[in-house]
């Protein structure tokens, strides 16, 4: 199974998302492997977010002992900035892409898969990180933040999303004194059942999982 970890922006709580489903389907008895696909910004590897997947997987599942930073990160780039700019002109082959995740999905039960912001930063012209999700045919978790602004960032993914198998969470880290007051309320007028990130995770293991 292939689960894909995607937000509402950049610095919303991918890597965050994916270590604690990688410890939850652990705790459940999955075998658990990681791919980060395309990483930018990507200069001290100890401070790149492939290392600190892989790092945490490894924890878990012995299977995937052998594999590198390169295995589980096929396209590195140094300048953070979206991937249809950092690569220059280097292209990003659907071939590499999908030939990296089968080495990666012959070792694990489940593949936790990190986008790199959100769902339209461009990769090339016309192939888009939402592109990915079909690429891969994973199920998407799409992770949300809780400050002011985050309706209408959530609208515009969950519109996109509208025709995929997808779940939806918040993580719970921006302007947490004022979300019940300011953001929750609108959940409610939609009689939506929000996940927590963290607290919910189990939950979320189970919904997505399914």
């Amino acid at each position: 199974m292939n689960i894909f970890i995607t937000a509402t922006n950049t610095n919303i709580g991918k890597t965050y998302a994916s270590k604690l489903l990688i410890k939850e389907f652990s705790k459940q008895g999955y075998k658990v492997g990681v791919y980060k696909p395309i990483e930018t910004g990507f200069n001290k590897i100890e401070e790149t977010d492939s290392f600190a997947l892989l790092k945490e997987a490894k924890k878990y599942n012995k299977n995937i002992n052998d594999l590198t930073i390169d295995d589980i990160c096929p396209y590195q780039f140094k300048l953070p900035s979206a991937p249809i700019v950092a690569k220059n002109n280097t292209p990003i082959l659907k071939e590499k892409l999908l030939s990296s995740l089968e080495k990666i999905k012959e070792l694990c039960d489940i593949v936790i898969i990190e986008g790199a912001g959100g769902l339209f930063v461009p990769i090339e012209k016309d192939f888009f990180m939402i592109d990915l999700i079909k690429l891969f045919q994973a199920k998407t978790l799409l992770v949300s933040h809780s400050g002011l602004g985050s309706i209408n960032d959530s609208i515009l993914s969950k519109n996109a999303l509208r025709d995929m198998d997808y779940l939806f969470c918040i993580n719970l880290f921006r302007e947490k004194e004022s979300f019940r007051e300011i953001t929750y309320p609108y959940y409610q007028a939609i009689n939506e059942d929000v996940l927590f990130l963290e607290e919910d995770i189990s939950a979320i293991a189970s919904k997505i999982s399914l």
